[in-house]
């Protein structure tokens, strides 16, 4: 195997195509943005890098607060249309068919569609270059309940997430191990022939009983 050194770029992948919501409930605007990930677990904190130029940018600056939304096949073709197109000139909520609905921490909305929405608060805005990076705080995290089983436990692979690989979009392939299978008592090595495909979206089911238990804490009131 030969490697061959090219010029600095952004090839790291794959990356998650994420819609960016900002603005309120009455006046809701998205991007998609692909630079976005955690930058700690405890307190819990992200960022996105945007362009001064976008819209969105004013609109988070100005307010402090953005949502991530996770995106999965349903969301695909929201996804693209809304990183091409811009906030100043048309209604991506409106022409997307996407409900912007309201957080449980801030006022920015969040998209109702996506199976996982994480509100964020800004804390800190740093210029590095071409884009600037907005470091936030995961102030609260919204899940959709179809992914959730009897005992409470997502099912996130459930949701056919995309992914974003040098300029295509892909659903996952397959599952491969759990975390840590690697240094088990008795570690099963990992052979292509032994690949789970991941095809399936299907939802998991629970009864109403289960549900009124796992959600029976009242959530915050919303703004």
């Amino acid at each position: 195997m030969t490697k061959i050194t090219w010029k600095p770029g952004t090839l790291l992948a794959p990356v998650p195509p994420a819609l960016i919501s900002c603005g309120t409930v009455d006046k809701p605007n998205v991007m998609t943005a692909a630079w976005t990930g955690i930058i700690a677990s405890d307190p819990a904190m992200t960022y996105v890098s945007i362009r001064p130029s976008r819209f969105s940018h004013k609109l988070i600056k100005e307010s402090g607060e953005f949502v991530i939304n996770l995106t999965n096949l349903p969301l695909v073709n929201a996804a693209d249309w809304c990183g091409v197109k811009s906030g100043k000139n048309v209604d991506k909520f409106k022409e997307m068919h996407l409900t912007p609905a309201p957080c449980a921490q801030i006022k920015a909305p969040q998209i109702e569609e996506a199976p996982v929405s994480l509100e964020c608060k800004v804390k800190n805005v740093v210029n590095y270059g071409s884009h600037d990076m907005f470091l936030a705080e995961i102030v609260a995290v919204n899940v959709d309940d179809r992914y959730i089983d009897e005992e409470g436990k997502l099912w996130l692979e459930k949701a056919g997430l995309i992914a974003y690989v040098h300029g295509f979009y892909y659903t996952l392939g397959r599952k491969i191990g759990k975390f840590g299978f690697s240094v088990e008592k008795n570690p099963k090595k990992i052979k292509e022939k032994d690949f789970e495909p991941h095809i399936s979206t299907k939802r998991p089911t629970f009864s109403s009983e289960k549900k009124k238990k796992i959600f029976s804490v009242s959530p915050k009131k919303r703004r």
